[in-house]
């Protein structure tokens, strides 16, 4: 029954930071007119920030938690294929 509830405030947790990028998004826009270019390496990094999470979360937690060892290789690739519109800082 204790883990339906940590389940619940991740779930939670995930849509407010949704929703906090979503309102800040909006806001960029609307201040200068349009969306900036994506950066295509930030993919490539929050798939290589999931994949160790996916690897830990299935095996220690619950096997239904490989989906974030698919959502690293999914933003991984994106990362990847674009490789040309990284930006370089």
């Amino acid at each position: 029954m204790n883990e339906w509830i940590f389940i619940s405030i991740y779930v939670f947790s995930i849509l407010v930071m949704i929703g906090i990028a979503l309102v800040l998004g909006y806001r960029i826009k609307n201040k200068e007119g349009t969306f900036k270019e994506t950066d295509f390496r930030v993919f490539f990094i929050i798939g290589i920030s999931f994949l160790p999470i996916g690897i830990i979360f299935s095996s220690v937690i619950h096997p239904a938690f490989i989906s974030f060892l698919a959502l690293s290789i999914i933003y991984m690739a994106i990362g990847l294929a674009n490789l040309d519109k990284w930006k370089t800082t």
